[in-house]
């Protein structure tokens, strides 16, 4: 992972920092900061009983994917700290898969960031999975092209959702 004074990005096998990013985030000029944490839920469409998760990455894509996301972010509003974190290799339900935090003067951008964040790594950052369920193990139902960068990030800002 790499971390910045205004940015902190990566994967991990291990165990994601929340509680350490979130409060990394907070500055004395920013009066918001959002935290989204994606979990392992013990079910997906169709497949009841999930037991594990399985993430796997294009590593050498990731972390420039993820720069332009949060430079394409504070473009957009006036950011102070904002941290994009996923998980890879195998979790279990309950365990966090990703972390979005930013913070910002008010809350309206933060929210806004926040969404805007999340919504274009998912859309856009080389990480698949594959999930393990009491009838088998594939990939998961929502697996989709991974988009060009280019084309979700010049979106108009309304549109991120």
């Amino acid at each position: 992972m790499s971390r910045g004074e205004d940015s902190w990005t990566g994967l991990s096998a291990e165990p994601l920092p929340v509680q350490e990013v979130t409060t990394w985030a907070i500055r004395p000029d920013c009066g918001a900061v959002v935290t989204f944490l994606g979990t392992v839920r013990d079910h997906a469409e169709g497949r009841p009983g999930v037991t594990e998760l399985e993430y796997e990455a294009y590593e050498e894509h990731v972390i420039g994917r993820l720069d332009a996301i949060i430079e394409e972010a504070r473009s957009r509003w006036g950011l102070g700290r904002v941290a994009l974190l996923h998980r890879i290799g195998r979790l279990e339900p309950t365990d966090s898969a990703v972390v979005v935090v930013v913070s910002a003067p008010h809350r309206g951008a933060a929210f806004d960031a926040a969404r805007f964040c999340i919504d274009t790594l998912k859309a856009t950052v080389p990480i698949w999975k594959a999930e393990a369920w009491e009838g088998g193990r594939d990939w998961g139902l929502q697996s989709q092209p991974v988009q060009p960068a280019a084309e979700r990030l010049e979106a108009p800002s309304g549109g991120a959702g």
